[in-house]
């Protein structure tokens, strides 16, 4: 019996899913470890593997928010950056956006740069656009600069000179001869060669400030799994959802920033509907991504540590990221968002959370702070979690709120309830109303340990209709790790380029390389696609590739109305060229089983729904127990998750273990 496992380290929770060749899973959820995330995760594969033999476990795909947390946190090492001379201040001067309190604050002072302007560093040297060498490159001004960064103790360099993705080969040049004497060095042409300056170099920049952590962390993490008796590859979830090998993931860092977020719409991708609303709350935050005909939405930028607005991250706030990864709306509410009152007494819920240390005040762990988790169990909606729930200590926590703003317990709960889950419709507005989308035609599949709690109240808010809850729902990014394939992609900017031919062959056999698969094998899957743009225009959009020049012309009309909502024609141009290599896992991933449920019949307890009155008798069904037809109120519970059926809704059983909720007839 062969057994891969899938390991998602979130805010709160240390998510751990194995599956064995029949598609058997077991299921494992721990506190995470802030200290030291390997201890949480070795605790949960121990956990799940049982008495299993680990020698027989054939793979390891993990989703990681180490990178995420290091830009975040700013703990990445230090990095020289280094560039062509009369450049240096391109980084340090920077670009953001003053947007909300910002654009009034007669004292704002902007975020600190990357990298520091003492170390930035020019070399001599210079190409054009379109690829030439205007000024030889200066090996001297490249070993002086070298001297200086050794000189300084950096350990990690950065290097984007200008024009690289049109010709590396000076951007070669000064890796091989800072290699000498500085232990890490990434270049631009390596990590994403695309156009655009300041985007390139601060993609370059973040991939060399994490890449050290990076790799440390998987090399331990290979090292602790061995003393396990667990020698199998370990893989890692890129941005965009598919899945590379831990010496890829430690080279090409920034690819991981949003490697957590993506198994979660991996899963949602795979719940039977082809446009559906992702909708993931966890610990920490809460996540919302729309998927269309089966596939995610992606983008080739975002931004890293950037003001939210209304559940998106605002362009110019942050850091900007080129690679590609899937296009998600954030906001920091979780189950363990703490309720607290402003200066003026007004209630707010997050974005700071209790984590997993001390955690929600139900937990018994120390935390004294109201949370979303503590108001649902005042609220009737929680019996059980992962671990014991103390009611007693959620209630005085709530008490807390509850004084000051001079009205009952259960009134500050569901005040919480109400505020939490309007900060996280704001996720599901950003990428569907405010991108012109209407929601109403799409299913939403709410997974993670605290979203089909709210998933109902927030499909309301949109009039959406259908709600699915997928098996296993509380480890669903988990599980979405062994859906993936092992994927990656490649891309190069190339302006008048005249035959694209070579240009996709070279970057087919780059990312063939980097999988270490054959292009020719039958099972290895290649799309190509280029970025247009109006001739004149600055920015592009990314439409499939094809030989036709009025194919192009038409897909990119296309792609331009559904992105801007205006139908244009006018003379196109090609800016890049882009390749993805997809090649079936080793260990493919099996559909999921129906979770086990449960000991005990359906049984009832007190719940508070506004609409009946407040606390009323509420039948609770396990999934197995679940009648063909659970009108609302009602609540649904399993090993993992619970789910509530408001009024108004009706639950019935679904395919693969599944739930799903229909508001206003039958399901």
């Amino acid at each position: 019996m062969a057994y891969s496992i899938g390991v998602d380290v979130g805010g709160t929770f240390t998510d751990v899913v194995l599956r064995d060749t029949s598609g058997a899973i077991s299921v494992a959820k721990c506190l995470s470890t802030h200290y030291d995330p390997i201890a949480g995760i070795v605790a949960g594969v121990t956990r799940a593997l049982g008495d299993r033999d680990p020698a027989q476990v054939t793979r390891v795909v993990h989703a990681t928010t180490l990178a995420t947390n290091a830009v975040l946190e700013r703990t990445g090492v230090r990095v020289a950056y280094v560039t062509t001379q009369g450049f240096r201040s391109v980084v340090p001067l920077g670009r953001y956006a003053r947007v909300e309190e910002d654009r009034y604050d007669l004292r704002f002072t902007p975020p600190p740069p990357p990298v520091a302007p003492e170390d930035c560093f020019e070399v001599t040297e210079r190409v054009s656009a379109r690829g030439e060498v205007l000024t030889p490159l200066d090996d001297a001004s490249v070993r002086r600069v070298a001297a200086e960064i050794a000189r300084r103790g950096i350990g990690s360099a950065a290097v984007c000179l200008l024009h690289a993705y049109a010709n590396p080969a000076h951007e070669r040049r000064v890796a091989e001869i800072l290699r000498a004497s500085v232990p890490s060095v990434v270049t631009s042409s390596e990590v994403w060669p695309e156009i655009r300056e300041y985007e390139r170099a601060t993609t370059t920049i973040m991939s060399a400030y994490v890449g050290p952590l990076m790799a440390s962390y998987l090399s331990r993490l290979r090292e602790r799994l061995a003393a396990l008796g667990i020698r199998a590859p370990v893989h890692v979830m890129e941005s965009g959802g598919g899945v590379v090998s831990a010496e890829l993931a430690a080279r090409r860092a920034v690819a991981t920033i949003e490697s957590g977020p993506a198994a979660g719409v991996l899963a949602a991708a795979g719940a039977g509907f082809a446009d559906a609303i992702s909708f993931d709350m966890g610990g920490t935050t809460a996540k919302a991504c729309v998927v269309r005909g089966g596939r995610p939405e992606i983008t080739h930028e975002f931004h890293v540590g950037g003001k939210g607005s209304f559940g998106g991250r605002r362009a110019g706030t942050g850091v900007p990221i080129r690679t590609p990864a899937i296009d998600l709306a954030e906001v920091g509410a979780g189950g363990g968002s703490v309720a607290w009152l402003d200066p003026a007494g007004t209630l707010r819920v997050g974005p700071r959370s209790a984590g997993s240390s001390p955690g929600p005040a139900c937990y018994g762990l120390g935390g004294a702070e109201p949370t979303v988790t503590d108001a649902n169990l005042v609220l009737g909606y929680l019996s059980s979690a992962s671990i014991p729930l103390t009611p007693a200590l959620a209630e005085e926590a709530l008490d807390r709120l509850a004084g000051p703003l001079g009205v009952a317990r259960e009134e500050a709960a569901r005040a919480v309830h109400e505020i939490v889950s309007a900060a996280m419709a704001s996720a599901v507005h950003v990428v569907t109303v405010q991108r012109g989308i209407d929601p109403r035609g799409f299913a939403l599949v709410a997974f993670g340990g605290a979203g089909p709690m709210h998933a109902a109240r927030v499909a309301e808010r949109f009039g959406i209709a259908t709600v699915v809850v997928p098996a296993h729902c509380g480890v669903a990014s988990a599980a979405g790790l062994l859906a993936g394939d092992l994927a990656t992609e490649r891309v190069r900017s190339r302006l008048d380029a005249g035959d694209p031919e070579p240009i996709f062959a070279g970057l087919v056999a780059e990312a063939a390389a980097d999988l270490g698969v054959s292009p020719a094998d039958p099972e290895v899957r290649v799309e190509r696609s280029v970025d247009v743009r109006f001739l004149g225009q600055s920015h592009d959009l990314t439409v499939a590739w094809s030989p036709s020049r009025d194919e192009l012309a038409a897909r990119f009309a296309a792609r331009y109305r559904q992105v801007y909502g205006i139908a244009q024609r006018g003379e196109i141009e090609l800016v890049g060229y882009r390749v993805r290599i997809t090649a079936p896992a080793s260990a493919r991933a099996h559909p999921p089983s129906a979770p086990v449920a449960r000991s005990g019949a359906a049984g009832s307890r007190r719940a508070y729904f506004a609409e009946c009155g407040g606390y009323v008798e509420v039948p609770v069904h396990t999934r197995a127990s679940l009648p063909e037809r659970l009108p609302g109120p009602a609540i649904v519970e399993d090993a993992e998750s619970t789910i509530v059926v408001p009024p108004s809704w009706t639950a019935a059983p679904a395919p693969a273990g599944a739930v799903h909720l229909t508001r206003g007839g039958r399901a």
